[in-house]
């Protein structure tokens, strides 16, 4: 098949790619750079560096290249960006990927799969781990705009026909995730801890969320596009892990023997994350296949290397 993965040179996005052309799928990257990196682009895959809200240039591209499918994670994903600029975040998450569904609609392609997010979606709840039905009840904007292209997928699919899968992320982790382009907890521990820094805890470190490696992401993004349905699903592994707990693991692994330090709680951060994968599981045959002290040395190995 001809696809279209926005966000195609960063971290999630580059590993969809390579899965996508190791199964022998024609890709097209669209990623403006802003947090991926060129190297991560797959050479077998057709790159294009621009803005997916760029109306004139996306068109251009969907003219050119006819995608069957496309799949969305171009993002601005750091929630505490998103407290500091909501506006600036609508417009990435939000008006950027209206322009790209206009786009899919006008070129009749049969079907988006979309990255959203498990804990920022679902907010704090009492019913742990978190499943689909639960009512969503965001605590930051980037929660609110992932929710609201939901619903305009929704829509598109009620109007015009647009099949898609929604994926809703626990935290990510894994080799290539950027420490200072991205969010994620791990990347920024594990490169302070190269630097033989103590990394910093924000608030009392008792806050949990569900870390899922990013290859079971991956495959949770090519079943979807296999699959015969439309929906929304959790990809996480349904576990719990306090910043206090993730901070001792990787203690333990860099063999780090400092304390780490603690600083302020920050703004809209919530308290507790897991989320429910039995939907994905029971439709796609999903389930996460990397167990989280696993997946930490994998990804300590890749940051180590890349250091070099």
């Amino acid at each position: 098949m001809k696809l279209l993965v926005t966000g195609g040179a960063g971290f999630i996005g580059s590993s969809v790619v390579d899965a996508l052309i190791e199964k022998g799928h024609d890709v097209v990257v669209v990623d403006d750079l802003s947090t991926g990196e060129k190297k991560n682009i797959n050479p077998k895959a057709k790159f294009y560096k621009l803005d997916i809200g760029d109306e004139k240039k996306i068109e251009k591209v969907f003219k050119a290249e006819k995608p069957q499918a496309v799949f969305h994670l171009a993002a601005q994903i750091d929630v505490r960006k998103s407290v500091a600029d909501p506006v600036g975040d609508a417009h990435k998450n939000i008006i950027a990927g209206l322009t790209l569904l206009e786009s899919c609609r006008k070129h009749q392609v049969a079907k988006v799969i979309f990255s959203s997010t498990g804990g920022a979606i679902y907010g704090d709840t009492e019913s742990r781990p978190t499943a689909e039905n639960h009512p969503e009840s965001p605590v930051s904007p980037y929660g609110i705009a992932k929710l609201t292209l939901e619903k305009y997928l929704y829509f598109y699919h009620y109007a015009y026909g647009l099949s898609y899968v929604v994926l809703r992320y626990a935290n990510v982790y894994g080799p290539r995730q950027n420490a200072r382009g991205e969010a994620g907890v791990v990347a920024i521990f594990c490169d302070r801890l190269l630097a033989g820094q103590p990394p910093v805890i924000n608030g009392d470190g008792r806050q949990t969320r569900d870390y899922v490696y990013v290859s079971d992401v991956v495959e949770a993004n090519v079943l979807a596009l296999a699959a015969d349905k439309v929906g929304i699903y959790n990809v996480g592994t349904g576990v719990e892990t306090s910043v206090n707990d993730l901070a001792l693991h990787l203690k333990n692994i860099f063999r780090f023997d400092k304390d780490f330090n603690y600083g302020p709680p920050k703004t809209g951060e919530q308290q507790h994350s897991a989320i429910d994968f039995s939907k994905i599981s029971k439709d796609f045959g999903w389930k996460p296949k990397v167990a989280l002290i696993e997946g930490l040395m994998s990804t300590v190995n890749w940051f180590r290397a890349a250091s070099k």
